[in-house]
């Protein structure tokens, strides 16, 4: 199919646009209660100039509150519970800092220092626990809230381990280094010795079965950042920012059976959506948002939504898509049964990484 460019249009709000978006944004409101079956979710976004964490109704598109965060926020989750919420500041490599927000108080609480490893960016939450990766420490870290200490870390070995994905088990651990141009996957493995030794006098029983993670590095292209795990968990894509190539990997084989000179120089962040239908990719250098078809690997769609495309969030619902555009000042929303921009959120000044966080009960 061949690619159609769209450019999304000036954002000059005249008062016929404003009236449509209100309307649309009520109605949506409106079928959503109707239809709600899952938890009510807020929407958390990073403004990088502002350095606060904005709470946003993500319906209406209103910051609900604004709280200050550290001087270089990258990345955010949430808890399970939606309680907390967790800020990587990267500080160039050189901050050890992640902070801590009180999402009911909707306040900042202290912060947890990560030393040793330093640079944290990349960030989960599975088990209860946070994970997240440290650039400049070549590794990644775990951090128990229940414990208030960091209980594990791994060192990659690649450079610039930058963004992670941890599944719901905690068994694996995907990641990317950017420099080092590779993805590791971490996996929690039960090892079988062959034949445990009966040991000799004095030197107690030979080795038993024990739990340890092995790594499996996957070169691909160098600027590999953003990533994501296809819902059924078959494939995991990556773009690169340095040549523009999109890498496919089959997570059983764990080969890269897929090579797309897709040509996204800058390439960002890259998501599934929900249905695992379409890969959306954002590029930092031209401001468009790629869609891409996932099962026949080719362009769909290209839609110019400003500068600096950055962060993407998927809603859990499959109606709807966030963009961050850091150099533009706002977020656009995409509806993901059109495939076209319908509206923008503004006054947060270089907005990125997002997250959703469920009411908390």
């Amino acid at each position: 199919m061949q690619a159609l460019k769209t450019r999304y249009m000036p954002f000059t709000w005249n008062k016929v646009l404003i009236a449509c978006l209100l309307l649309g944004a009520c109605a949506g409101r409106m079928s959503n209660c109707a239809a709600q079956s899952g938890p009510h979710r807020t929407l958390l976004a990073l403004s990088k100039a502002d350095h606060v964490l904005a709470i946003i109704d993500p319906l209406t598109l209103k910051i609900v509150a604004k709280v200050p965060v550290g001087p270089d926020p990258h990345e955010v989750i949430a808890s399970a519970d939606g309680k907390t919420a967790y800020v990587t500041n990267m500080g160039n490599g050189q901050s050890y800092e992640i902070n801590v927000i009180d999402l009911v108080g909707q306040k900042a609480l202290p912060n947890i220092d990560t030393r040793p490893l330093s640079g944290p960016h990349g960030i989960d939450f599975a088990g209860g626990k946070v994970w997240f990766t440290a650039q400049d420490s070549k590794a990644i870290g775990r951090y128990d809230p229940a414990e208030g200490k960091l209980d594990w870390c791994m060192g990659t070995g690649q450079n610039w381990t930058h963004m992670l994905y941890v599944t719901p088990d905690e068994k694996k651990v995907y990641a990317t280094s950017a420099r080092s141009g590779t993805v590791s996957i971490l996996e929690h493995v039960l090892i079988q010795p062959g034949t445990p030794p009966m040991g000799r006098p004095g030197q107690g029983p030979g080795p038993r079965p024990h739990w340890d993670w092995m790594q499996t590095v996957i070169p691909v292209s160098k600027g590999s950042e953003g990533f994501d795990v296809s819902p059924n968990g078959r494939e995991i894509w990556t773009a690169a920012s340095d040549d523009g190539k999109i890498s496919i990997i089959d997570t059983g084989s764990r080969r890269v059976i897929a090579t797309l000179d897709a040509k996204i120089l800058g390439a960002n962040r890259l998501k599934f959506t929900p249905d695992g239908r379409f890969v959306f990719i954002s590029g930092l250098r031209t401001g468009d948002l790629f869609i891409y078809d996932a099962e026949t690997h080719k362009e769909l769609k290209r839609l110019n939504i400003g500068h600096g495309a950055a962060g993407i969030l998927m809603a859990p619902d499959g109606k709807r898509a966030y963009v961050a555009c850091t150099g533009d000042n706002y977020i656009v929303v995409v509806n993901l049964q059109t495939l076209d921009a319908t509206g923008q959120l503004i006054d947060l000044g270089g907005p990125d990484g997002m997250a959703w966080a469920v009411e908390p009960r």
